[in-house]
Parts: structure tokens; C-alpha cells; sequence
């Protein structure tokens, strides 16, 4: 694990630095997950500043996401999209994947809107829906908040009852009626390590638990959100169902496929959320 210290310069030097880069504070910061990432070519006045250039950004090794920091003008408010995320998976700690969120939210986002892409447990489900978080499961072996607390960032002992925020998923449903969007729903999504994919026996497992959706993000950076005292909102845009009693090969390239199509869908909708949303 990293010295705890270390994580903290880190942190405050990304932080430092782009306070001088960006014009405006954000007060929504806003995650795409794979295949997720063009949102930000929407946005106006955009500054758009490549995780390699901020120090101690962590870089993603994955190609589906693009790697850059996106802040500008949407929906009439200042928003800062990080296109595109790192995994456990790829060798970081839950603690360096949710270092962007812990930046941000000391830069002044006081909302997040965590999105990813997921494989369905729930049977009720269809590739291309988008499932609104209500509650999860975290099976990473890791948490970002292991190690000493910094009481400035947020309590040692943040409490989960409520992790996501009730008012932004009530707002996703109506935005989501409004824009007619029928492939919605509600559910749990739960977090494995990854990278390999899930076997039947695991996949049957995973329903058992509970779970609705199953992938390998977001879940460190909303804990560190909560801790943040952000608001949280969770997107996870379904891209496969598994049947643990029939399960059929599962590749990343049709993960991606399926995610891109929906693409348009769940960027509307995150616009009209963010336009009607009243922090």
C-alpha cells in the first residue's frame, strides 16, 4: 500500500496544479466508463487536459478509455468529466484508481455522476439498458479509505446506508421518462476484481448475492466520494446479460460495441440531469 503521506502530496500537487490551469471551479464531476467517452465533445468552452500531464494523475493501460480531463460548460453548469478511468485490474490500488474523484472534490465538486459499463445478472434485463444505482456490493478486496484518515477529507467511519443520493435518482427516472427512454432500471451492482470474467458458477453466485449488474469499477470512487460528502449518482449502462445456465463467451470488443450504442441515450440523459439538477 502506498505510504499514506505520499498519497496525500500527490493529491494536493494535483490538486495545486490545476487550479491554475482550469478558469472555473466544477461542481459536478462526472466519470465515463468504457466506451463512454463522448460526452465530453459536447461540452462548452471545453479545456481538455490529458491525464499525463497532470502530476500524478494515474494513466489507463485500457484503450476503450481515452485518458483525458474534460472541464467546461453543460447544461448551464461547470462540469468536469474524466474521460475514461483506471482499474484495479490494471495493478493500482482502489486508492490511486479513485485519486481523480479525491482531487475534484477538493477543487469543489460537490456531485458525482459515476458511470460504467456492466454485464446483467437480473434476467429482467436487456443489453443496452441503463441501470440507476441504488445500492452496492463491493467484492474488490480493497477500499480507498484503508489506512490512516485524513479528518479534512472526510470521517474515518463514513456512513453507507444512503450512498447514493435520492434526489438525483429520483431526478435520473423523471429525466429518463421525459426524454422516453424505456430501457431503465433500478438495481444493485456489484464490484469483482477482475480482469478475467466471470465463470457460470461465479456468474450464478453474483445473482444469488443480490446483484442486478456485475463489473470491475466505480466502486472506489464512490466510496471516496461519500467520504467527500459528494452526492452521488450511479449510471451503469448494461452491455451483456449472463445466464449462468447458458453462458456464452463473453468479449470485450462487444462489451465496448454495446456501449458505444447506447452511448447517445445515456449522454442525453446525463444532460438532462445536470440541467434540471439544483445542488
Amino acid at each position: 500500500m502506498m505510504d499514506p503521506e505520499t498519497h496525500r502530496r500527490q493529491v494536493e500537487g494535483a490538486v495545486s496544479f490545476l487550479s491554475t490551469k482550469l478558469s472555473a471551479v466544477p461542481e459536478i464531476a462526472i466519470v465515463l466508463g468504457t466506451g463512454l467517452s463522448r460526452l465530453a465533445d459536447s461540452l462548452e468552452e471545453p479545456e481538455v487536459i490529458p491525464y499525463r500531464d497532470i502530476p500524478h494523475f494515474p494513466v489507463s493501460t485500457v484503450t476503450s478509455h481515452a485518458g483525458n480531463l474534460a472541464c467546461g460548460r453543460l447544461g448551464g453548469r461547470n462540469v468536469a468529466v474524466l474521460q475514461g478511468r483506471v482499474h484495479c485490474y490494471e495493478g493500482y490500488s482502489a486508492r490511486e484508481v479513485a485519486l481523480p474523484i479525491r482531487v475534484l472534490s477538493l477543487l469543489g465538486a460537490r456531485t458525482a455522476i459515476i458511470t460504467n459499463a456492466s454485464g446483467g445478472l437480473n434476467p429482467d434485463f436487456s443489453p443496452g439498458t441503463i441501470m440507476i444505482l441504488t445500492d452496492h456490493i463491493n467484492l474488490l478486496g480493497d477500499n480507498p479509505l484503508r489506512g490512516p484518515n485524513f479528518d479534512e477529507w472526510g470521517p474515518r467511519f463514513p456512513d453507507l446506508s444512503r450512498p447514493y443520493d435520492d434526489e438525483l435518482t429520483t431526478l435520473a427516472r423523471s429525466a429518463a421518462r421525459d426524454l422516453g427512454l424505456t430501457a431503465i432500471a433500478s438495481g444493485t451492482y456489484i464490484c469483482i476484481p477482475g480482469p478475467s470474467l466471470e465463470t457460470p458458477a461465479e456468474t450464478r453466485f453474483l445473482r444469488n448475492c443480490g446483484a442486478d449488474a456485475v463489473g470491475m469499477s466505480s466502486i472506489p470512487e464512490i466510496l471516496v466520494a461519500v467520504h467527500a460528502g459528494m452526492r452521488v449518482l450511479g449510471l451503469s449502462v448494461v452491455a451483456n446479460v449472463n445466464d449462468p445456465d447458458n453462458l456464452r463467451p463473453i468479449l470485450l470488443d462487444d462489451i465496448v460495441r454495446k456501449a458505444r450504442e447506447t452511448e447517445p441515450l445515456l449522454q442525453n440523459l446525463i444532460a438532462a440531469i445536470v440541467s434540471r439538477y439544483d445542488q
